[in-house]
């Protein structure tokens, strides 16, 4: 099995709680992303074993793995909220080439906020084809590995069946990132923050006169330009929210979206 580094968790501490994924009662794979697997160097056939299912719901990781629930803030929908965080979430750490391996709906966690931090096959499924089609329409986009049902009911309006979704992403950094570490009052979790930010997607940064200036400069640019994308294929996402704007500038959580198929600026999908 593919190892899994822990920098974001060992370098930023105070930003993840450690935990584990919620066991899958029977876990079954619904879809596998295998070129984007053979891109990770992860072996298809290896995906779809025993071990492999394991791997994807988070409940059988490689030696010196360390998953976390990250935290960070949201400004939602005119209102600031400090503490949000994964509440059904979890980084399983950084693949080989530095890009994040995440899970979705892999369970409640300290930042559930009396959620019962499950998914449900359909919206998951959704997330995969929706990024994928974002990917394949060259717009900076998180990437779906697969798909797994959990074999577990979810409740919801009505009872539902239960999955995971594996997904890919440059990282899991937030604008709700820096907000939550700005709140604690800690200049030097900040300063850090920023830091690993700039190392990570913006490196340019750190040769300028200031380079938490040409930080943000950077990341204007990055998700302008991601927002651009989305109008020029008339996607609307439902939660754009600080906790679900990236500072690497990728699209991140296809919960209430959709495609407009006519021009209307009064439309919203949330």
């Amino acid at each position: 099995m593919i190892a899994l580094g822990d920098r974001f968790a060992r370098t930023l501490p105070e930003l993840s709680v450690a935990w584990q994924a919620q066991a899958a009662a029977d876990p079954v794979l619904l879809v596998l992303n295998e070129p984007l697997a053979a891109e990770l160097g992860l072996a298809p056939d290896g995906l779809r074993s025993d071990a492999g299912l394991g791997f994807l719901t988070g409940t059988a990781l490689p030696d010196g793995a360390a998953p976390v629930a990250q935290a960070y803030a949201g400004h939602q929908f005119g209102g600031l909220v400090p503490r949000l965080g994964d509440g059904r979430a979890l980084l399983l750490g950084e693949l080989p080439d530095g890009r994040d391996l995440h899970l979705k709906g892999s369970g409640r966690t300290p930042f559930a906020r009396g959620g019962d931090g499950l998914a449900a096959v359909g919206p998951m499924l959704r997330e995969y084809v929706i990024s994928e089609a974002m990917h394949a329409l060259g717009i900076p986009t998180t990437r779906a590995l697969a798909v797994v049902a959990t074999g577990v009911t979810v409740h919801r309006e009505t009872p539902l069946p239960g999955a995971v979704l594996a997904r890919v992403a440059s990282s899991h950094l937030r604008v709700g990132s820096f907000q939550y570490a700005a709140l604690t009052g800690d200049g030097n979790l900040l300063r850090r923050l920023a830091d690993y930010a700039i190392e990570r997607h913006h490196p340019e940064a750190a040769a300028a006169d200031n380079p938490y200036l040409a930080l943000l400069h950077a990341v204007m640019h990055a998700q302008a330009t991601l927002v651009a994308g989305w109008m020029s294929v008339g996607f609307i996402h439902g939660v754009m929210n600080t906790d679900n704007m990236t500072i690497s500038g990728e699209s991140i959580d296809y919960g209430p979206c959709a495609f407009m198929e006519a021009y209307d600026p009064a439309t919203v999908f949330s």
